[in-house]
């Protein structure tokens, strides 16, 4: 299994306009983070998780030309809004994208996409297929998914475990029960806004100290902000089995 992350970002806190503090004026390319979103290759099939603005971008970086699925993690925008653009791999793959994530989440798509939806879409409109999903896993093209169901303050959020790989974004409690799902993962990714206390986010401290829970192999942490730091700094302050993603960062689960 190959991941690969597209993003590590996140518009949370970020600022419109150009910016002055140390981590938007780094020369550092580990600073540089699109909104976040992972791609996870297993057996010849290729799955998204999320696609938020920056998806067409991200894409084109990395080459890619075929792509089986897209999870979604729950619906705010900068997770979904670069959906719209899926249309460039109908032309190619000449087939609606495999959509997936919770009803709700299908149901807010329905609304803000509404003319891929309408009875008479416009020619050349995305072509979405919509999948829902609960709590029990489910397959895309024969790799097995399980969903997790984590807290984005009381929004319920969809994190995912493929095989040995589990992915959390935007994310600030996860249960027991849920917690269970993640036990003898290998490879853990857990969202770390900043190091100050966040209503919906997991801190830095936060999201250490459930890695030490699940104990992984290997941790990353993702949905970073500026807030947190420069990503040269911050990594040396991680235990050794725990390293900041950054965008394009590739990662073998054997």
């Amino acid at each position: 299994m190959k991941v690969t992350f597209l993003g590590t970002g996140t518009s949370q806190g970020v600022p419109i306009i150009a910016c002055s503090c140390p981590v938007c004026q780094s020369g550092d390319s580990h600073d540089k983070r699109l909104r976040s979103s992972a791609m996870v290759e297993v057996d010849g099939v290729r799955i998204l998780i999320d696609a938020g603005p920056d998806f067409r971008q991200q894409m084109l970086r990395e080459g890619v030309t075929d792509l089986d699925a897209i999870l979604l993690t729950h619906e705010h925008k900068d997770h979904v809004g670069g959906l719209d653009d899926v249309r460039a791999f109908n032309y190619v793959l000449n087939r609606p994208m495999d959509i997936y994530a919770q009803e709700r989440v299908l149901g807010h798509l329905k609304v803000e996409f509404s003319y891929v939806f309408s009875e008479k879409p416009y020619p050349g409109v995305p072509q979405m297929a919509l999948h829902p999903i609960g709590s029990e896993p489910f397959t895309v093209k024969g790799v097995e998914v399980t969903p997790i169901s984590v807290r984005h303050f009381r929004l319920p959020v969809s994190a995912y475990r493929i095989s040995d790989f589990s992915y959390i974004t935007d994310a600030n409690y996860i249960s027991e029960e849920e917690k269970q799902k993640l036990v003898g993962t290998r490879v853990l990714v857990v969202n770390a806004l900043r190091r100050e206390e966040h209503i919906s986010h997991f801190t830095l401290s936060q999201a250490l100290e459930l890695i030490r829970e699940v104990k992984p192999e290997v941790a990353y942490l993702t949905h970073i902000s500026h807030q947190l730091g420069k990503h040269a700094d911050v990594l040396r302050e991680l235990p050794p089995n725990v390293f900041l993603a950054y965008d394009g960062l590739c990662v073998e689960v054997i």
